[in-house]
């Protein structure tokens, strides 16, 4: 027989909990305490996520949403901050590997840390082969197995042009699991662009970071080409690149928003609309740059770029909307 506490008043406003009585049994509380958790180490990392995730999130698979962004952040952490060596890299990754084959197999092993059982937890809630969690969680493991593996080494246009494809659909499934799951979405190529142009944004962004810590973005054939060092960002050549980047992504976000604009679910579309926008801001500054890559783009977070990322996502809902009535 259960226990029964009383449920405070805020944990039922933040979760949208159904207080039919005024307390409610241990086992329920253990779950609110997991989901706030979830959360507070969200909102901690990402704001944008957690809000995204808070207003924008299918109710039933807010916890869910929490879970996913959570157990990945501390794989990232891992490999970044904890593991200092290939060898501890490697075998961290293939005990990862081995809890998402075993729970898709509904095999949950013990002596499980907490991080891992938010995995398990993520898993035995929809360990159905096939669905856009399972995409998921396959696509960004192979692309934290790709981060940790590529450190220190030049790699290939073959090789990126596949990171970027794990990661466009992990965060592109991602987004149709958690929001709006239950309507339909067009399962055509350009799915999976808007998200394409986000990460070669992303990886311009942080080159200056990256190169740093031994991360080499550029690919070989490029360096070689050119007869180019991979630490040479400022060379006009390096910025040649760039540009070529840039546009590739300017033309990535035009076909992700016609797809974007094809979605019925108002939320969906906001968050990808937003996702993209939030890019945008970035690509502007590399443009205002001449495209000389720089350490630091924090002015995208001031308030005048708030406003402007707002105008562009109104903008986008707004032709979006004007598209599906022509």
């Amino acid at each position: 027989m259960s226990d029964f506490v009383s449920l405070p008043e805020t944990l039922v406003k933040e979760f949208n909990l159904a207080p039919s009585a005024p307390r409610t049994s241990i086992e329920t509380l253990y779950f609110v305490n997991h989901q706030l958790l979830a959360a507070f180490i969200t909102k901690a990392a990402s704001k944008q996520t957690y809000y995204t995730i808070r207003f924008l999130v299918d109710r039933d698979r807010v916890l869910d949403a929490y879970r996913a962004y959570d157990y990945f952040r501390w794989v990232d952490d891992m490999l970044d901050e904890q593991l200092s060596t290939n060898a501890e890299r490697v075998a961290f990754l293939e005990q990862q590997q081995l809890l998402i084959n075993g729970g898709y197999a509904d095999e949950y092993p013990n002596n499980l840390n907490s991080e891992e059982h938010i995995l398990t937890d993520l898993i035995r809630n929809n360990h159905h082969l096939d669905t856009g969690l399972e995409l998921y969680v396959r696509n960004m493991m192979a692309v934290m197995a790709f981060d940790a593996e590529r450190k220190g080494r030049l790699i290939s246009q073959e090789e990126l042009t596949a990171y970027s494809k794990h990661l466009s659909t992990a965060v592109a499934e991602a987004l149709h699991y958690f929001i709006g799951h239950d309507d339909p979405t067009p399962h055509i190529p350009s799915r999976y662009l808007a998200v394409t142009g986000a990460h070669i944004t992303h990886l311009l962004r942080d080159t200056v970071e990256d190169v740093a810590a031994g991360y080499f973005n550029i690919p070989c054939e490029f360096l070689d080409a050119h007869k180019l060092d991979p630490c040479d960002i400022k060379n006009p050549a390096y910025k040649t690149w760039v540009k070529s980047r840039v546009q590739l992504a300017r033309d990535c976000f035009k076909v992700g928003k016609s797809y974007l604009a094809q979605i019925t679910n108002w939320r969906c579309r906001l968050a990808g609309y937003a996702y993209i926008a939030r890019f945008e801001l970035v690509l502007n500054m590399i443009e205002q740059d001449s495209y000389q890559l720089r350490s630091d783009y924090s002015e995208r977070k001031s308030l005048p770029s708030a406003f402007r990322m707002s105008e562009g996502i109104l903008s986008m809902m707004l032709n979006g909307i004007t598209r599906g009535q022509s």
